[in-house]
């Protein structure tokens, strides 16, 4: 029997970060639709995350991504999130967008190219020393298009000697998380293309590399759930970034394609420990919301990875191990399936009443007249958006 007061206790403790550029206009590479009352400044984006926490209960944090959030005093801008109830999480650096980069960034031929990436990632060091973060994102474009065009064994000489001076710099209680993608932008060869290659260069480095699995990064028919569960045994599963595609990394709403997946990702996270709050596994979300409205796409991709994680703590792990170790293959996938076929809703609204939340956040967030507050609020000025 699985215990419902358990499973209600690890879903209170429960941390999803946010991130900064979905509060913006962002969306697809062909078009980005602007929206109304969307943030301009880095706070402004705080604001809304402060909202998806005030609703959810379980949002306390948002990444940031730097240059889109750039501010003269960031440990004032931490200040400014505590004082609304959440604080700065992952700092996200960015080295893809500069023309520089045509050829890649810690990879490039250019040493004087490279140097300019390394400075990037290292100041983004400096800024998790003001805001307090723990974890520098690392994600990488690098790649070529045409046969030749580099050498690949030199690539990743390069790629492994920008990762072993960002390790360094790292603090005590510090880490990065590196990130991994199959392809796009580069279409012949991309530098870290998979979690084997992540997996590797952190491996060589140490504790404080770890692997980040972008939910939407792999080939169709990827099994994410075994690649999560090796990566929990080996203790370098760093974190997720959640979103769903239908083809490739579309990022859209985690659980809007596969929310099977979803449910069989966090049974491995639960089963292999990954849940406890002391391995440091990160559960961020990282889409842009480019037709729906961004407050409220945030709030339901926090209450999709709710709901997933929920089912994962109410299988009956007694019963499934029972049913695996007699060889009944039926049997073990009835447990599975009787927990994902679980209709877990109110169970978490009851947990949120218990926790003094409305029991349908996205109903409170639309009855608290926030975003037509902000919509004569933001009227005037330049609104934030990718790239911005």
């Amino acid at each position: 029997m699985t215990d419902i007061s358990a499973a209600k206790d690890a879903l209170r403790r429960q941390q999803i970060e946010t991130p900064s550029w979905a509060y913006g206009n962002s969306g697809t590479r062909f078009k980005v639709f602007a929206q109304r009352g969307v943030p301009r400044t880095p706070q402004e984006k705080i604001d809304d995350a402060a909202q998806v926490h005030r609703f959810t209960g379980v949002a306390p944090s948002v990444a940031l991504h730097i240059p889109w959030d750039t501010v003269d005093d960031y440990g004032a801008l931490a200040a400014y999130a505590e004082e609304r109830g959440v604080r700065i999480g992952a700092i996200n650096t960015n080295v893809f967008q500069d023309d520089d980069y045509m050829l890649g960034s810690v990879t490039n031929p250019d040493p004087a190219i490279r140097r300019k990436a390394l400075d990037h990632l290292l100041e983004c060091v400096d800024i998790m020393d003001a805001t307090g973060s723990r974890d520098l994102k690392l994600w990488f474009s690098d790649g070529t298009n045409y046969p030749g065009q580099d050498d690949i064994r030199a690539r990743q000489d390069r790629m492994a000697e920008a990762l072993s001076a960002v390790y360094e710099r790292l603090g005590d209680h510090q880490r990065f998380l590196l990130e991994y993608k199959l392809f796009e932008p580069a279409f012949y060869t991309t530098d870290l293309p998979d979690w084997g290659t992540s997996y590797a260069h952190c491996l060589k480095l140490g504790p404080k590399a770890q692997v980040v699995v972008d939910t939407g990064h792999h080939a169709p028919g990827t099994n994410i759930e075994f690649i999560v569960a090796f990566l929990l045994r080996e203790g370098k599963l760093g974190g997720f970034d959640f979103n769903s595609r239908f083809y490739a990394d579309d990022d859209l709403m985690v659980g809007a394609a596969d929310p099977f997946q979803l449910f069989r990702i966090m049974h491995e996270v639960v089963q292999g420990g990954g849940y406890d709050p002391e391995t440091g596994v990160a559960f961020m979300l990282d889409q842009c919301h480019n037709i729906e409205p961004k407050i409220q796409g945030q709030i339901r991709s926090v209450m999709n990875v709710q709901e997933a994680t929920a089912k994962a703590l109410l299988v009956d792990t007694a019963a499934l191990r029972a049913a695996q170790d007699s060889g009944d293959v039926l049997g073990a996938n009835a447990v599975f399936m009787d927990a994902y076929n679980t209709d877990v809703r109110p169970l978490l609204a009851e947990l949120r009443e218990e926790m003094g939340l409305d029991a349908d956040p996205i109903a409170a967030y639309l009855a608290s007249g926030y975003y037509e507050k902000v919509i004569e609020e933001r009227k005037d000025g330049q609104a934030a958006g990718w790239g911005a």
